[in-house]
C-alpha cells in the first residue's frame, strides 16, 4: 500500500506494547479502505515515509528523446548512444538502503550485453566496477529537470534549436501537475 499525506501526530503507547505509535493524515480515502484490512493483522511490516515528490510527465520525457534523436543525428550515432551518455553526464545512480547499487565484472565482459544502465566507476585491469544509473522513466521532477536541463545544454552546445525558456519551464510545470510516470 502506497499512499500520499503527513505524519500529523506520535505517541508513546506507555501502557501495552511501549512502542511508539504515528498517525498519519491520509490523502487517498479509497487506497486505505481497500488495502487497510490486507494488512492490519500482520504482524510485521516495512514502513517507509520519505519527503513526497512529483514525478515527470510523459511530456518531459518525449522532449528529451526528441532533443536525443536530434544531438545523435548531428553527431551521426543512435538515440541510445547519445541517451546513454546523457544518464551517465545527468543520471541519477540507483540506491537502496546500503548505498549505491554496483557489480564488479571481469574486465573483458561486455556490459551492453548486461540489463541497465552502466557507469563504470574503477577498473583495475582484471576487474572493472560499475554503478547502475536510472532509467529517466523513474525520475521524480528534480531528477527530470536536471536531466532535461542536461540535454538541452548540450543540444544548444551543438546548434541543435530548442524551445524557448519559457516552454521548457512550461514543461517544468507539468511535471509538478502531472505526477505521472511510464
Amino acid at each position: 500500500m502506497e499512499f500520499t499525506g503527513r505524519a500529523v501526530g506520535v505517541v508513546k503507547d506507555y501502557g501495552d506494547s511501549g512502542k511508539f505509535k504515528i498517525t498519519f493524515e491520509v490523502n487517498e480515502d479509497a487506497a486505505i479502505k481497500e488495502h487497510y484490512d490486507s494488512i492490519k493483522d500482520l504482524d510485521k511490516l516495512s514502513i517507509k515515509a520519505v519527503k513526497y515528490r512529483q514525478k515527470r510527465s510523459l511530456d518531459a520525457n518525449a522532449y528529451a528523446w526528441v532533443l536525443m534523436s536530434k544531438i545523435a543525428a548531428v553527431l551521426n550515432t543512435s538515440k541510445e548512444e547519445v541517451y546513454e551518455e546523457m544518464l551517465r553526464r545527468y543520471g541519477v545512480l540507483y540506491e537502496d538502503e546500503a548505498g549505491y547499487i554496483t557489480i564488479t565484472v571481469k574486465s573483458t565482459v561486455d556490459m551492453s550485453r548486461i540489463e541497465g544502465h552502466w557507469e563504470k566507476i574503477r577498473d583495475n585491469g582484471t576487474f572493472t566496477a560499475y554503478a547502475m544509473i536510472k532509467g529517466s522513466s523513474e525520475y521524480d521532477t528534480k531528477e527530470m529537470s536536471v536531466f532535461i536541463d542536461g540535454v538541452v545544454s548540450e543540444a544548444k552546445e551543438l546548434g541543435i534549436q530548442t524551445e524557448t525558456p519559457e516552454e521548457i519551464e512550461r514543461l517544468k510545470a507539468l511535471w509538478q501537475t502531472n505526477g505521472k510516470a511510464s
